[in-house]
């Protein structure tokens, strides 16, 4: 496989479909784990007030580097970068509407601090490396090149709770938007 643009979603993605995988969570109150952050924090998400927005990713690609081979296959796999970005320049919308966001895959954190800056994103990655999180909440996973990755779904937490799951989420790159719609039409 030649190296891709991780910026642009190719025509043609096969589209995940809902697997349920995420039913059990609304009102789900988050466990109190310590995940480590881009910015060097420990970040306890179950303790933060008011609401929080979590968007989960399988991973972010380099530029000039190789996809897993077969990445383009597997259903919502492919636009993590897209959907970094969108939330990025969705950021000062989500803040108005008095929500942080942190996104969260299970590379490890120098991996995501790359990703972070070459994105320029206003907000921190975490990092749930070894899976606690995922495992703590019943996450979906899925397998690719011998890593456990996260399949892509956003949280919208509030008061550590789980108050709504955005999944499958397709495309990436339009996530926040819908994200910030939810939020702005007063939900909760």
């Amino acid at each position: 496989m030649g190296v891709t643009d991780v910026y642009e979603l190719p025509e043609g993605l096969p589209v995940p479909g809902d697997d349920g995988a995420c039913d059990h969570l609304p009102g789900v109150a988050l466990p109190s784990l310590a995940l480590l952050s881009t910015a060097g924090n420990s970040v306890d998400l179950s303790g933060l007030p008011g609401r929080t927005v979590v968007y989960c990713y399988p991973r972010t690609g380099r530029p000039g580097e190789d996809l897993p081979p077969g990445w383009d296959d597997i259903p919502g796999a492919r636009g993590c970068t897209p959907q970094s970005c969108s939330f990025r320049d969705h950021h000062a919308e989500l803040r108005e509407l008095g929500a942080r966001v942190f996104g969260l895959s299970t590379q490890d954190t120098d991996y995501q601090r790359e990703a972070a800056g070459r994105l320029h994103l206003p907000f921190e990655l975490l990092s749930d490396q070894d899976l606690r999180f995922a495992e703590a909440l019943s996450l979906p996973t899925f397998e690719a090149e011998g890593m456990t990755l996260i399949k892509r779904l956003t949280l919208v937490v509030r008061d550590g709770r789980v108050e709504k799951v955005f999944y499958p989420v397709f495309p990436p790159d339009k996530n926040a938007g819908e994200v910030v719609e939810w939020l702005s039409r007063g939900a909760g």
